[in-house]
């Protein structure tokens, strides 16, 4: 993988990560990530682990097994972080409060850490 490879994956998975978060996220899902294994929520980590393929192809992160197995693998992670974080806010969303910013803040790093981790396998 050549460093403008690297580059590419982490501009594509950061735009990739907004809209599959922040713009195509819908309410079903949103409503279900608390319940491990739930459709929506499992429908919502299928969608980033899903936009993440061709993010990881054309960054030239390896072969097809190795992307797809990161992509599924990513599906699991990502939907035991939202589980995690729907788990720990245990009370209707105060946009006021410090708390719920830093689990927002927690769970959004948690999620970048995933990307970073997915690289490093893509560099071994």
């Amino acid at each position: 993988m050549t460093e403008s490879g690297i580059l590419i994956f982490l501009v594509l998975v950061q735009v990739k990560h907004y809209f599959a978060d922040f713009r195509w996220q819908t309410g079903e899902m949103l409503a279900h990530k608390g319940k491990f294994m739930h459709p929506a929520g499992l429908a919502h980590a299928g969608l980033h682990g899903l936009l993440s393929l061709p993010a990881m192809a054309l960054a030239g992160l390896g072969g097809p097994g190795l992307i797809v197995a990161l992509g599924l693998a990513e599906v699991f992670v990502h939907h035991v972080i939202d589980w995690q974080k729907a788990n720990l806010q245990t009370e209707k969303a105060d946009l006021g409060e410090a708390g719920f910013w830093r689990l927002v803040g927690l769970d959004q790093a948690a999620h970048q850490l995933t990307y970073v981790a997915i690289l490093a396998v893509g560099l071994l």
